[in-house]
């Protein structure tokens, strides 16, 4: 079985809508279980959720996913690639930041349709869609 793969908030969403190719994507690592995600992609779901019922169709994804912290490596992973990225002038959102350092420092794959983004922070490994 391959290592862990970090879901992005973005194909959380699309497996949420049932759009493909995100939707096909996270359900065969969920199915595989190597599906995570992290407290970053945590908080922008709980934020996008306007209704009562999304709320619940999210809390039930979350529970079974593991949600990776951000923890002190993480951080400094994601410190280190910011100011890098500004001087090249590939300025990222910091969520963006920060759910690539956790997923270096768990040595797991990233799975987002937000390549443009991710490539650009060194030793990030992208899961293809």
């Amino acid at each position: 079985m391959a290592g862990l793969v970090v879901a992005d908030s973005d194909v959380l969403v699309d497996y949420l809508k049932a759009i493909d190719p995100g939707f096909s994507a996270v359900r065969q690592a969920i199915a595989d279980e190597r599906l995570v995600t992290t407290v970053i992609s945590r908080f922008e779901l709980r934020m996008g959720a306007q209704t009562p019922l999304q709320r619940e169709v999210i809390g039930a994804l979350l529970a079974r996913l593991t949600v990776l912290p951000l923890d002190s490596t993480a951080a400094e992973l994601a410190a280190e690639a910011g100011p890098k990225l500004e001087r090249a002038g590939a300025r990222l959102p910091l969520g963006d930041l920060l759910i690539a350092g956790i997923a270096l420092a768990h040595g797991a794959a990233l799975l987002t349709r937000n390549t443009r983004h991710f490539s650009r922070i060194p030793g990030v490994e992208l899961e293809p869609l």
